[in-house]
C-alpha cells in the first residue's frame, strides 16, 4: 500500500493530470485553463483524499514562489520601461481599478458583516490573482491566524473566481456594442500611435543638401546627444553604397540611411536635408562589393552588461550596427545601449568583419537553449529573504511583509531588469519560463484545492452562496467604471481598454479572449504595459487587508 511522501506525491500527480485535462475543455474558446487544479483538488480533499500536512504546506509555498518568481522574470525587462509611451496614463488606471477592487470589497463587508478576510478570497478570486491569494494566506498565517481560516480564503476564491473570468468576458462584449467599435478603425489608431512613438526606432533616407555640413566629417556635424540617438547606416555616392565611419566626409546630394528615434527626426533633416522617397531595393541596386545584412545573437555570456562602445564594433571592423532587437522590439544601436544575452544585432558589413562580430559575441543558437539556473535559485534565496523583512506602514498597526508572493516577485523584476548592467546572465527562453511557471501554479492551486476541499461544501452551506453576489460585485463595478473613465476621460483605443481590463485584473483568461476576438498583439502589448504593476499591487493589497482585518 503506497503511504507517506509517496502517497503525498501521487496525490498531486492525480489532481494535476486530471485538471490538465479537463482545462482542454472551452467553450466558444474560452476556458478557465490550468484552474481546473483547483477545482479537482478542492473535490479530492472534500472526500478525503488529502497529502501528509508538512508536504502540503511545502508545495503549495514552493509552487507559488516559482510561479510569482517567473511571472517577475518575464515582465522585469520591460517593467520601467512600460511606465514610458502612454504607460503612465494606463497604470494610473490599472492602480485606479486595483483600488476600486479592495474598496468595492471593504464597502461589502461593512454592508453585510462578511468577514474581511473572507472578502479577501473573494476579492482574490473575482480578480483571479492567484498570487494575491497566496499573499493573503501567507499573510494571515504569519500574523497568527488560523490554517481554518487560510482555507475560508481559498474557498471564497473558488466561489468567486469563474464570475472573475465569465464577468469581464460580458463587460468586453457589451462595451464593445456601446463603444460601436470598429475593430479595424480601432487597429488603425493604435498602428499609428505606435508608428510615431519617441522611443520605437525609425528608418530615414535623407539627401545632403545642407551648405553647412557639405565637406564636413560625419563626427564633427553631430552633437554628443544625437550620436547617441541615431546610427548612420550606409551613404549612397553616385548611385554606388557604402559603409561610412566617423571620419567620412559628406559631400552634396549624398543619400543617408539613418536609424533613429521619431523624437529626433526633425533635427536630422535640418543637419542633413529633406527626406527622400527610396526603397530597400535601392540600396541593394547600389551596392559595391557586395555588403551583407545579417542579425547575429548575442550567446556569449561575457558580453552581458556591455555598452556597445565598449564592444568598439564600429571602430575595429568595417560593420554598423543600425538595431538592437530585444524581444520582438527594435532598439536604436546607441553607443550607450547595454546589450545581453538574448539580443539580436542587426549589422551591416562586409563579411570577414560579420563573421568577427559573430564570434565575439556567440551568435550560437544552441547556447540559449542551455538552462540558466544560477539566477533563478540566487534570486528566490534573496526573494524569500527580502519577503522576510518587515515594513513598516503608517496606518498599519503592525510591520507588513510581502511573504513568499511579493519578496520573490519584486527580486525577479529587479535581478532581470538590473542584472544585466552587474553582468548577470538572467535570459531563460520562453519555454523555459513557461515550464517553470505552469510547474509552480499547478502545485500551488492543487495544494490549495486540497486545503479547502475538507471545509468547502460547509463554507457554501454557512452562506457562501453569497460569495458569488460579491464576486460579481466585485468584478464588474471597478472595471466598468475604469472602462467608461478610460473611454470617455482619458480617450483610449478599446484595444488599450481591452488590454487595460485584462492586466489590471491579471486575467489570463480574457486575454486569451481579447487576443482571439480582437487584435491579439496590440491587446497584448498593452496587458504587459500593466501587469508588472498590477501584479505587484495586488499582491501588496491582499497583504494589507489582511492586516487590517487582524487590527
Amino acid at each position: 500500500m503506497i503511504s507517506g511522501t509517496a502517497y503525498s506525491i501521487l496525490l498531486f500527480a492525480i489532481a494535476i493530470t486530471s485538471g490538465l485535462c479537463l482545462a482542454k475543455l472551452n467553450v466558444k474558446g474560452i476556458t478557465i485553463g490550468s484552474t481546473w487544479i483547483l477545482f479537482i483538488g478542492i473535490v479530492m480533499g472534500h472526500f478525503g483524499l488529502v497529502p501528509d500536512a508538512k508536504v502540503l504546506s511545502f508545495m503549495k509555498d514552493f509552487g507559488l514562489i516559482l510561479f510569482v518568481y517567473s511571472i517577475g522574470l518575464q515582465v522585469g525587462p520591460g517593467f520601467f520601461s512600460s511606465f514610458k509611451n502612454g504607460g503612465v496614463k494606463l497604470n494610473l488606471l490599472a492602480v485606479g481599478l486595483i483600488l476600486l477592487s479592495a474598496l468595492t470589497a471593504f464597502v461589502i463587508h461593512l454592508i453585510t458583516g462578511e468577514s474581511l478576510q473572507t472578502m479577501v478570497g473573494v476579492m482574490s478570486g473575482a480578480v483571479t490573482n492567484t498570487p494575491g491569494l497566496g499573499a493573503a494566506q501567507q499573510t494571515l498565517l504569519d500574523s497568527g491566524g488560523s490554517p481554518a481560516n487560510s482555507s475560508v480564503l481559498a474557498s471564497a476564491y473558488a466561489v468567486a473566481y469563474p464570475m472573475g473570468v465569465l464577468g469581464v468576458l460580458a463587460l468586453l462584449i457589451i462595451l464593445k456594442a456601446v463603444f460601436k467599435v470598429d475593430i479595424d478603425k480601432e487597429t488603425k489608431e493604435i498602428e499609428d500611435q505606435l508608428s510615431s512613438s519617441e522611443g520605437n526606432a525609425r528608418r530615414m533616407h535623407c539627401e545632403v543638401s545642407n551648405p553647412a555640413v557639405i565637406g564636413k566629417c560625419l563626427k564633427d556635424v553631430l552633437s554628443e546627444e544625437l550620436k547617441n540617438e541615431m546610427v548612420v547606416s550606409r551613404i549612397m555616392r553616385n548611385g554606388e553604397e557604402f559603409i561610412p565611419n566617423q571620419d567620412t566626409v559628406l559631400k552634396e546630394n549624398d543619400k543617408v540611411l539613418i536609424v533613429t528615434t521619431q523624437k529626433h527626426v526633425d533635427s536630422i533633416r535640418i543637419i542633413f536635408g529633406a527626406e527622400v522617397p527610396m526603397h530597400h531595393d535601392d540600396w541593394i541596386k547600389g551596392r559595391k562589393g557586395v555588403p551583407q545584412l545579417k542579425r547575429l545573437g548575442i550567446t556569449r555570456s561575457s558580453i552581458t552588461g556591455k555598452k556597445l562602445s565598449e564592444i568598439l564594433f564600429k571602430c575595429h571592423y568595417a560593420v554598423t550596427v543600425t538595431r538592437v532587437v530585444r524581444s520582438g522590439v527594435e532598439l536604436v544601436a546607441s553607443p550607450d545601449l547595454r546589450v545581453q544575452v538574448g539580443d539580436y544585432l542587426q549589422v551591416v558589413g562586409d563579411k570577414d568583419g560579420i563573421d568577427a562580430i559573430a564570434n565575439m559575441v556567440g551568435n550560437k543558437a544552441s547556447a540559449l537553449d542551455k538552462p540558466n539556473l544560477l539566477p533563478i535559485f540566487l534570486g528566490i534565496a534573496l526573494g524569500v529573504v527580502f519577503g522576510c523583512i518587515p515594513i513598516a506602514i503608517p496606518g498599519i498597526p503592525q510591520p507588513i511583509k510581502l511573504g513568499l508572493a511579493g519578496g520573490p516577485l519584486i527580486i525577479a523584476i529587479l535581478i532581470s531588469c538590473f542584472g544585466p548592467r552587474a553582468h548577470i546572465t538572467t535570459y531563460t527562453t520562453m519555454s523555459a519560463n513557461m515550464m517553470i511557471r505552469e510547474i509552480g501554479i499547478s502545485f500551488f492551486l492543487a495544494a490549495v484545492g486540497f486545503g479547502a476541499g475538507e471545509t468547502f461544501v460547509s463554507s457554501l452551506m454557512a452562506g457562501g452562496w453569497w460569495w458569488i453576489l460579491y464576486g460579481a460585485l466585485i468584478t464588474i463595478v471597478p472595471t466598468l467604471t475604469i472602462a467608461l473613465l478610460g473611454r470617455y476621460a482619458f480617450k483610449l483605443n478599446f484595444l488599450q481598454i481591452c488590454g487595460l481590463l485584462a492586466g489590471g485584473t491579471t486575467n489570463p483568461p480574457v486575454l486569451a479572449f481579447a487576443q482571439n476576438a480582437y487584435s491579439g498583439k496590440f491587446v497584448s502589448l498593452n496587458y504587459a504595459t500593466v501587469y508588472p504593476l498590477s501584479m505587484f499591487m495586488r499582491v501588496l493589497t491582499a497583504q494589507v487587508m489582511i492586516l487590517i482585518s487582524l487590527a
